[in-house]
């Protein structure tokens, strides 16, 4: 299975921090926030993994290599404008291929273990992970009910930027610059996607505050 890793946004809510470094390469534990999905993705054997970038983007080969450190082949999708969650994923297309494939989002933390990924039916377009909402989202984005994810009802969970996907949800795209919620509602009204709830450790990395409690958490469990 590819992997592709979403490292193209600015991070305006990190500013300051993001004015010199891209969201993705900021210190947690004196480690870039993106090394601790390579690291996963390397575990669970995964060995192909994309990377795409925007602002500051010649940082992140500077920076991560060719991927040898953690026996993987990266390969680096540089946007001269973020294309967003489904622009950038399908300008990658042609590299994924015709199988399903993984996507993370470079901002988040999860301990979340890639081996134990689940199969797509021959239906469903997409399997999104989910987990209980934090306190900068307390209305939760989607609602999963007997291992089916809906926009309708309640209780709602928050995606977790993590999901697996099949090129066909990308059918009738147009390359530029779009976001990936409507695909997956789209697909959600026509009953195609499948959805696990996360309940380890997840932070959305949004704000210097986050990054900063995100830290004192992982301290604290090495101290």
């Amino acid at each position: 299975m590819k992997a592709m890793i979403l490292a193209a946004g600015r991070g305006e809510r990190m500013r300051p921090l993001t004015d010199t470094t891209p969201k993705p390469l900021l210190p947690l534990a004196q480690t870039p926030l993106i090394e601790y999905h390579l690291r996963r993705l390397a575990a669970a054997g995964i060995r192909e993994v994309l990377i795409n970038t925007a602002w500051l983007g010649q940082q992140f080969p500077e920076q991560l290599g060719d991927g040898g450190r953690w026996g993987m082949k990266i390969t680096y999708q540089h946007e001269q404008q973020a294309l967003e969650t489904g622009g950038g994923i399908l300008k990658a297309l042609d590299w994924l291929g015709a199988a399903p494939f993984l996507v993370v989002n470079g901002d988040v933390y999860c301990e979340l273990e890639f081996d134990r990924l689940p199969m797509l039916s021959e239906t469903d377009l997409a399997h999104l992970w989910l987990v209980p909402n934090p306190a900068h989202n307390p209305g939760g984005d989607f609602v999963l009910q007997a291992g089916r994810v809906s926009d309708q009802g309640q209780p709602r969970l928050t995606f977790s930027g993590i999901g697996l996907y099949r090129p066909a949800l990308f059918d009738g795209c147009q390359p530029g610059r779009f976001g990936l919620a409507p695909l997956l509602r789209r697909a959600m009204a026509q009953q195609r996607i499948s959805g696990t709830i996360y309940s380890g450790r997840w932070c959305d990395v949004g704000t210097p505050q986050r990054l900063q409690q995100l830290e004192q958490g992982l301290n604290a469990d090495l101290g």
